[in-house]
């Protein structure tokens, strides 16, 4: 690990600890940086906060889950099939556009307020970027070397796969590791206003409702770990399977 790494975090606590221990910041806004480590240490260390913990990661990575296992495929198919391609231009030009929080009272209509409701906005939402990414891979492949293939009286299925499929693997990755961070981010706002009563989004709701702001900025930091080390697990996996397209 490189010790530059360090550096960024170091410097956002000396300027966090400045404006707050200086009484730059009225503590009820932000509190120092001390505060929020113990209120932190005492969620983890009692264990309250592992169920709310365990609930956004499960929301989050079987959204997640969904989302790749459904627009990946697609994503490949559409971006192959170019009649397929020009034929759903216009419908995936449009979903693309519309924001995420409408479509969850529509997903409350359908699923409820339970985990369902939670994991279908996840899964549509991110399972179009999956679809876009791996379709832009699909019809940005070199031509030269599916024609080379051709040439070479490759069938169709043959070319997929040893030459379509392994040059959009680098960009299905990319729309795999922005729709990590985007799953935690829909995972943690739909627990905070689809009237449910568990969750990090919930529990950083109630904090605030209470005005429990050092309980509500140690969960804030606590997600962002989660989403530091869900991506690094993502950089290592994506490394070892994309090892030709590392930088």
């Amino acid at each position: 690990m490189r010790k530059e790494i360090v550096i960024g975090p170091i410097i956002m606590l000396v300027i966090w600890g400045i404006l707050t221990l200086g009484g730059y910041i009225n503590p009820l806004l932000l509190p120092n940086p001390i505060d929020v480590a113990k209120n932190l240490w005492g969620l983890l260390s009692t264990g309250v906060v592992f169920h709310d913990l365990g609930l956004t990661i499960y929301r989050t990575l079987a959204g997640y889950a969904f989302a790749a296992l459904i627009g990946i495929p697609l994503g490949l198919f559409v971006g192959y099939a170019r009649k397929v391609y020009y034929s759903f231009e216009f419908v995936i030009d449009f979903f693309r556009s519309m924001p995420s929080p409408v479509l969850v009272p529509v997903a409350m209509l359908f699923f409820g307020l339970g985990d369902a409701s939670k994991i279908a906005i996840i899964t549509f939402t991110c399972g179009l970027i999956n679809l876009i990414n791996s379709m832009y891979g699909v019809t940005q492949c070199k031509k030269v070397r599916v024609m080379v293939a051709k040439t070479m009286r490759a069938k169709p299925v043959q070319i997929f796969r040893h030459v379509v499929f392994p040059e959009a693997l680098p960009r299905v990755f990319v729309g795999l590791r922005l729709t990590l961070s985007l799953a935690l981010i829909l995972a943690v706002v739909t627990e905070m206003f689809t009237g449910t009563t568990n969750g990090l989004g919930r529990r950083i709701y109630d904090a605030h409702d209470t005005y429990n702001i050092g309980e509500m900025y140690a969960c804030i930091v606590l997600i962002g770990l989660l989403g530091y080390t869900l991506n690094k697990v993502f950089i290592g996996i994506e490394n070892k399977i994309v090892h030709w397209n590392r930088s």
